[in-house]
């Protein structure tokens, strides 16, 4: 990471093929949704790249669901972060295990959702509420929701 205060602009050479290898697809696949990127991956590689990041440790930190970054975070190690770049790599991972679990989070929600409204079609809101050790007004809420996607179809973890 360079210092170069209000001159942080990436020049057009330095973008990435629209093209990204398998390995990046493969690494960033909770970020693309029912076919569409959520966010620019060229951008995301073009930072992990510039960090000296590959698309294996990313898959790896993934995998783990971050516990190698916050082992090392807590080992007291004055060197802790060197494995994964530096501070700026192992703050772009941790990112990265943040926004997997975002959109696990989301995905668990929407079928948290989808249970409560059939549970309601058999049950009262009240029964349901003591059930879930929410407000009956909460139930209404959560069933509301809906199991918005796409979504991811499984974790990077499963692959079938």
């Amino acid at each position: 990471m360079n210092r170069n205060p209000r001159g942080d602009r990436v020049s057009p050479a330095d973008e990435l093929s629209d093209v990204l290898p398998a390995e990046w697809r493969q690494a960033l696949a909770h970020r693309v949704r029912g076919g569409a990127e959520i966010t620019d991956l060229n951008e995301v590689v073009r930072r992990y790249s510039e960090a000296g990041i590959t698309a294996e440790q990313v898959r790896q930190v993934l995998l783990d669901g971050g516990d190698s970054l916050y082992q090392a975070a807590t080992s007291g190690e004055s060197d802790w972060a060197e494995r994964f770049g530096g501070p700026l790599g192992v703050a772009l991972l941790a990112a990265e295990v943040s926004a997997l679990a975002s959109h696990l989070n989301s995905r668990a929600s929407g079928v948290r959702s989808v249970a409560v409204d059939a549970l309601l079609e058999d049950y009262s809101a009240v029964t349901v509420a003591a059930e879930l050790g929410v407000a009956r007004q909460k139930v209404y809420e959560i069933a509301r929701s809906g199991l918005r996607g796409p979504h991811l179809e499984h974790v990077p973890w499963r692959q079938t």
